[in-house]
């Protein structure tokens, strides 16, 4: 690999991100969250899904949450070639 840099880390690579948010978010966010995908969980949870295309962005994001004043339960990058439908 060039500079011996591994690609699967690197930071300004896009990746899908699974954001999981104490409380219920409604739908009315979904452009706030550059169109994340909101998924209202059973337990009282929210899941914000979608492609971040690098750590700035990904920043951006966090810092919506914070202003929110929703607590942050966790962060989870998703290899974009992973076919799964566990969260």
């Amino acid at each position: 690999m060039p500079n011996g840099q591994n690609l699967e880390n690197d930071p300004d690579r896009p990746k899908i991100f699974r954001i999981r948010i104490q409380g219920h978010l409604g739908q009315q966010w979904t452009n706030w969250f550059d169109g994340f995908t909101i998924t209202l969980e059973e337990d009282g949870n929210t899941l914000l899904a979608g492609l971040v295309t690098d750590q700035s962005a990904l920043h951006g994001i966090l810092k919506k949450i914070r202003d929110l004043g929703m607590p942050l339960l966790s962060v989870l990058s998703i290899d974009p070639n992973q076919q799964t439908g566990n969260s």
